[in-house]
Parts: C-alpha cells; sequence; structure tokens
C-alpha cells in the first residue's frame, strides 16, 4: 500500500462499513433520533440551509444531506490533511453559531460539547444500527472497535475524545442518561415533515414518491420504539422492520461497487487510487477478520486484508 492511509485506513472497521449503501438509511435515522434533542434541533432549524431561506427566497434541502455525506467521505477515505481540514472547517462554522433554547429563549452555542456529543452519538448508533440490522458482517467485537474508532471523528467536531463513548455499554449508558429529556419540540416535526417529503423540483416528485419515501419510511421504522411513542406515528413490528432492511441491503449490494462509487462525491474511488486495488471496502473483510478483533479490541478495530 503506497500513499497516505488517511486517519482509519484499509485495516479499520470504519473503511469497510463507510462504503455502505445502507448508509444512506442510517443517515436518514440519525437525523431523525437527532431532531428528538431539543436544543439540537433548534440549533438545525435556526441555522441550517435546509430550513433557511437563502437570498433567492429557496432551502437548500438536498445540499445540507450532500455535504453531510460529503464530511462523512473525506473523514473517513481522504488524506489526513483533507480530513483534518475539514474538520478545522467544521469547527470554524460552529463557532460561529448560535441558536435560542425552544422552551426558554436561552441562547446557546452550536458547539456546545453536550450538542455536538448528541449529535456523535446519534451518528455513530444510526450506522452500527442499520447495517448490522440488514446484514453487514459485524461481531459485537467489531461494533465496540468501530465506536472507539469513531472518536476520531468526535475530535474533528471539537469533542474530546475521552469524554465519548467507546463501546457499546458506554454508548447504551449515555442513551439511558439522554433519554429522559428528549421530545417531540416543533423543531421535531418540521425535520420529520422534511424527511417524509423534502423539498423536490417538480419533474423529480415521482420520484420522491416512489423511492425516498422508502428511505424515510425504513428508516423511521428502524428508531428505537421510544423515538416512535414521541413522534406519535407507529412504525411496523420490529420484525418486518428487520426483513424489509435486510431486503433492501440484498439489493443494494447486489449493485457492484464500481457503479456504485461513481456517484457523487466519489471519495471511495479516489482513496482506491491513492492507496492500491488492495484496499477496496468490501463487506466480507470484516467477517473474515472477526477472530482478530475478538482477540485484540485494544487495537482500534484495525482489519487484516
Amino acid at each position: 500500500m503506497a500513499g497516505d492511509p488517511g486517519l482509519f485506513g484499509p485495516r479499520s472497521v470504519t473503511w469497510q462499513m463507510h462504503a455502505d449503501p445502507m448508509m444512506w438509511i442510517a443517515g436518514v435515522r440519525a437525523l431523525y433520533l437527532q431532531a428528538l434533542h431539543p436544543r439540537a434541533v433548534a440549533g438545525v432549524i435556526q441555522n441550517s440551509a435546509a430550513f433557511q431561506r437563502n437570498k433567492s427566497g429557496r432551502r437548500d434541502a438536498w445540499g445540507r444531506l450532500m455535504r453531510t455525506a460529503d464530511f462523512v467521505g473525506t473523514l473517513t477515505y481522504g488524506t489526513t490533511e483533507a480530513a483534518e481540514r475539514a474538520g478545522a472547517a467544521v469547527r470554524r462554522i460552529h463557532r460561529r453559531l448560535s441558536a435560542a433554547d425552544p422552551a426558554t429563549g436561552e441562547p446557546f452555542r452550536i458547539d456546545d460539547p453536550d450538542l455536538l456529543l448528541w449529535v456523535h452519538c446519534a451518528e455513530v448508533d444510526s450506522y452500527l444500527h442499520v447495517l448490522r440490522r440488514s446484514g453487514f458482517p459485524l461481531t459485537d467485537a467489531q461494533a465496540d472497535a468501530y465506536l472507539d474508532e469513531q472518536r476520531v471523528s468526535a475530535r474533528l467536531v471539537g469533542l474530546d475524545p475521552d469524554a465519548v463513548p467507546g463501546d457499546r455499554a458506554a454508548l447504551a449508558a449515555y442513551f439511558a442518561a439522554v433519554r429522559p429529556g428528549l421530545a417531540l419540540t416543533p423543531g421535531a416535526r418540521q425535520v420529520d415533515a422534511f424527511l417524509r417529503r423534502p423539498p423536490t423540483p417538480a419533474p423529480l416528485v415521482p420520484a420522491r414518491a416512489l423511492v425516498w419515501h422508502q428511505v424515510a419510511q425504513l428508516a423511521y421504522g428502524a428508531l428505537p420504539a421510544h423515538a416512535h411513542e414521541l413522534y406519535g406515528r407507529p412504525a411496523p413490528p420490529p420484525a418486518a422492520v428487520t426483513r424489509r432492511l435486510c431486503a433492501m441491503g440484498r439489493i443494494l449490494r447486489a449493485i457492484p461497487p464500481a457503479l456504485r462509487w461513481r456517484l457523487p462525491p466519489q471519495h471511495i474511488l479516489r482513496a482506491v487510487d491513492r492507496l492500491g486495488p488492495g484496499t477496496r471496502p468490501a463487506p466480507y473483510k470484516p467477517r473474515r477478520s472477526a477472530a482478530i478483533l475478538d482477540g485484540h479490541k485494544d487495537m482500534q478495530g484495525e482489519l487484516r486484508d
């Protein structure tokens, strides 16, 4: 392998997981979950281009989703310099932003560590939950290794890595502590409405009804039961959601990776070009290395090709 492997590299769980097409559904689940934190969603509603109209009177709905995908892709597959630069840019933006508490009107900073931690935990939990539930092969030890690796991503957005859950037990304890403060605020309702029917040019409305509806429905169904209770909308039985996630996973993973990876922002193709064909991410690589990780949890998820 030649070239800079970046912050994670081909031997990491992150490298293999983040190439999976079910990450798109996992990302939408993360948005649903994040919106149930009153201050976190207030920060998004009051600052995001997806909800605030620009000078032309338009909202940049899809731009926010693509920028998030670009950020995750840069951190995972970009060079070390590119990842650090992307993290610095996000921290710079967050330092300039503030919002008002929806209940008290009290101003707060977007880079509040408690808010950053909630966003991070909702993301990594959603990535792990959706991929594993849809059939991506990860052992419990590899899941813990992934959470440990993601402390690097947490650092890049401004968190102290030592204060971030690094395994499934710590993540579960975090959610148990935060859960009483979650609520369905007007902001969460806006996010729910946005995810169910995002603003779409008229010619693409049929595609939204056909494709996006399935994505949003699956992402919502994959939420924990307490999130369904807060949103007040029923979800299919858990077994039915699992079957649908597995079916969607089989369909999306059947699309040749070389074709999938040509979609923007093409981080994976550039990483493989930089490091060599042996670094191509694939679901079978974590499965093949399960025994290694089970015995070496503190190796931060390094996977042998």
